[in-house]
């Protein structure tokens, strides 16, 4: 990733991309289970195809212009052929058919890993071409992964596919802001990894992986329920949470740059993806289940994972103070 990130060279980048590949590989398949082994072909396959194409269209701008500079991609085809290849990297739509597949078969772990770090490289590419990039383009990605990350997490009941939906949507965020203000793209997503790694590892800790089995944590652990609840509020984008920072400067750029039946589409979109939030957090706090727990509260959180937990939940529930400074 961090060559990826350094890098000037498109070459240079691909082999980021494949060294990041191949090492998160046995990640993926550590687990000795045909489903761990099939995520891991899915995610290599994919990810395979997304960095050829990528290469291919670095070189087809090196012969058109003569300059393997990733911020000269000055060739209308190639830049085309780099957001679809970056796109099928992250897993926003129409590419987006590995992304549930890949988490459902992974860890809880690997899952965190797929959704924040493995971001990173290819949204950072993108940010270093956002001033090539066409905006119809990037603007019909957005909407469109908005749509599929709310439909497709609608009826899921395992957390880590509705992580991967949620993941798409907020995808959708940065997409179509990424030609117009690179920056606030680049916030949304930075907001949307600080949010999700603390819910991930609220998950490892509580071992929930099915909204079934997140009903039994309140007995458990009432403090990490109630911290789970803001973070999905979050993720949904209420107010004052963090999560409504950066769709607020998102929707705010947008109607500036007179796109505002975009805005108004994003907002509407985003009802879809808020109705899957609340339904989880109605399932965390609302529903007790059928037989409560006759000892005194069990704490079963580790130490370690604890103090990541405590760094980053308070970042990711009450960032609001900061956005006067933001939109400024």
């Amino acid at each position: 990733t961090l060559t990826v990130t350094s890098a000037n060279h498109w070459v240079t980048a691909w082999l980021g991309l494949e060294l990041n590949m191949i090492s998160i590989l046995p990640v993926i398949a550590k687990q000795k289970h045909p489903r761990s082994t099939e995520a891991a072909t899915k995610y290599f396959l994919t990810q395979a195809t997304a960095s050829a194409l990528m290469l291919f269209a670095g070189t087809i701008n090196a012969w058109q212009t003569g300059s393997w500079n990733i911020m000269q991609l000055n060739n209308k085809l190639s830049c085309i052929l780099t957001i679809a290849a970056l796109t099928m990297k992250m897993g926003a739509a129409p590419a987006h058919f590995w992304l549930p597949e890949v988490m459902q078969g992974a860890t809880l772990a690997t899952a965190l890993l797929i959704t924040t770090w493995q971001k990173i490289a290819p949204i950072t590419l993108l940010y270093m071409i956002s001033n090539h990039t066409e905006p119809i383009i990037t603007l019909s990605i957005g909407l469109l992964s908005i749509l599929v990350g709310g439909w497709g997490g609608f009826n899921q009941t395992q957390l880590r596919k509705m992580m991967a939906y949620s993941s798409i949507a907020h995808l959708g965020w940065t997409m179509t802001v990424i030609s117009i203000m690179p920056n606030i793209a680049l916030t949304n997503i930075i907001i949307y990894m600080i949010m999700s790694t603390p819910f991930f590892m609220l998950l490892m800790t509580t071992a929930s992986k099915t909204l079934q089995t997140m009903t039994t944590t309140w007995t458990h652990t009432p403090t990490t329920t109630i911290i789970l609840m803001l973070l999905l509020l979050s993720m949904a984008g209420l107010p004052p949470l963090t999560g409504f920072t950066p769709k607020l400067l998102i929707l705010d750029n947008l109607v500036t740059h007179k796109l505002t039946l975009t805005a108004a589409t994003m907002a509407l979109l985003s009802l879809l993806s808020l109705t899957f939030y609340l339904r989880t957090t109605y399932l965390l706090t609302s529903t007790a289940p059928p037989t409560t727990t006759q000892s005194t509260t069990v704490w079963r959180l580790k130490p370690h994972q604890n103090q990541i937990t405590a760094l980053l939940a308070p970042i990711a529930l009450f960032n609001i103070t900061i956005l006067p400074a933001l939109l400024t």
